[in-house]
Order: structure tokens, then sequence, then C-alpha cells
């Protein structure tokens, strides 16, 4: 049995920044993860990269040849990945052991979660590969709780994943080091949905009340209000978010932790 994250979320969410801080850690307490690189757009990693897409195909590649703009090279890149599942990505995942824990850093573009089917078919193909699959989904704490109607629209967003994917699914407020106003952190981790239709009621005009108590009856129907603060400058919020996700992919019940030598030095704890 395998074991993968797919991490997804707006671009500019944080994902490429969670994949090297998750990284860390667990070299820090000596557990083995590969991170994998989906983005064909992607040039810097802080992350040693197991899997390359850009070895396959290349947004720049693309672009040239097809006369194609980035997010059409982008679509076309990931498509090409879905028509290699059974040639490039079997030959790379022959590379690791069935209890090997792979997280696939993903691009950004939001319709390659919400409405096509290219990741859908590629955690099919994982799954199928025997991997437990569990859908990380990011949202910027702060661009999306600083408004309202953008906190329900980073709902809404990760409300389609859900569905289009499939997954067991945990939702992650990222970049919570750089949040400079944390007092009503609280009323979005897990807010009451009356609260928050009485601010959005406020913030959107009358003409938009049945709406309003539509999309607030939605997101409260399938438990989407709920969010894990993530503050990568802590060891204790990085190791919190891994536990919740091991429990989702129910990672160690048929594997053995690999750890590291007993005598080697891990550091003081933090």
């Amino acid at each position: 049995m395998g074991y993968a994250q797919l991490v997804i979320g707006p671009a500019g969410s944080g994902k490429s920044t969670y994949c090297s801080s998750l990284y860390e850690h667990c070299e820090t307490v000596g557990r083995t993860m590969n991170v994998v690189n989906l983005d064909p757009a992607a040039e810097i990693f802080n992350y040693p990269v197991a899997m390359d897409i850009r070895e396959l195909v290349s947004l720049e590649d693309v672009m040239e040849e097809l006369g194609l703009g980035p997010n059409g090279a982008l679509m076309y890149c990931m498509e090409y990945l879905e028509d290699s599942l059974h040639d490039w990505v079997d030959e790379e995942l022959e590379n690791y052991r069935d209890d090997d824990y792979l997280i696939f850093d993903c691009p950004g573009q939001i319709e390659l979660f919400t409405h096509v089917p290219v990741l859908k078919n590629f955690v099919a193909h994982l799954q199928q590969k025997n991997f437990n699959v569990c859908v990380v989904y990011l949202l910027d704490s702060q661009q999306f709780i600083t408004d309202v109607t953008k906190f329900i629209s980073g709902c809404m967003s990760s409300l389609s994943a859900m569905i289009q994917l499939e997954l067991p699914h945990i939702n992650i407020l990222s970049k919570m080091d750089l949040l400079q106003d944390k007092s009503n952190i609280d009323n979005y981790l897990d807010p009451e949905p009356r609260t928050l239709l009485a601010e959005l009621n406020q913030k959107m005009g009358p003409r938009y009340a049945k709406l309003n108590k539509a999309l607030i009856e939605m997101v409260g129907e399938y438990g989407m209000v709920n969010f894990i603060p993530l503050d990568i400058r802590k060891e204790r919020s990085i190791q919190y978010v891994l536990s919740q996700i091991d429990v989702c992919i129910q990672f160690g019940e048929d594997a053995d932790v690999k750890i590291k030598d007993e005598d080697e030095d891990f550091g003081d704890d933090q």
C-alpha cells in the first residue's frame, strides 16, 4: 500500500512552500517522503524533486512549438501527462516501494481540479496502483479571511474540487506566519453558518439574500467550513497537519514507518 497527498489550491496559495516545509519536517523526524513536481511551469524548488513532469513535457517547449499562451500550454501539458499514465508515470512509479509516501505538488490553475478530468484520472490511476490518496487544499489566509465574500468563494472552489475528485479532503489556511491580524481567525476555522450569512448579507445587496442563504446552506451541509491553520515556522503546526492527513489516508496501518538510524542526532525538539 502506497500513500499520496495531492496538493492543490489557487495560484499563490503556498503549495510549493507547504511541500518543502513538510519535506524538511519529515527529514528532521526521520520519516521518508518523496515530493513530485506536477507543474510544467515550475523553475525553482526548495525540495529534492523525486519525479518531475518537466522530464516528460515542459510549458516553455509547448508554448514555443505550438504557439500557445501560458494557460493553454499548461492544459496541453497536463493532458499530455494524462495520455502518459501507462508509460512515463508507470515507469516513474516503479522506483518506489509499496509503502512509499509521495506528495504531488500541483499547478494552481483552478480548472484542473474543478471541471476537467485530468487530475481525477491521474488519481484514479494512482488508486489502481494501490495508493491511498488524500487531497490537501490550500487557501491563502492573507487573502481569504480578510473578507467574508472571498472566504465563501474559497469554500466554493474547495467544495468543487471535493466533488470533482471524490477523495478524502483536508482544507488548510496557509501563510499563517505572514498574517498580521489573527484576532478573528477562530471565526474562519470553524465558523457558525448563521454568522457567515449575516456578514455576507451586510456585504451584498438585498437582492442577493436568497443566493447568500443558498450558498451558506450548501457550505454548511457539506461541512466545508472547517480549516486547519498552518504556520510553517512552528513544527507543532506542521506535525498537526500531517497527523490529520495520516488519519485520512490510514498511513501506518498496513506499513511500517521508515525511520533513520536510532543513533542519528535529530537535534532539539521544537
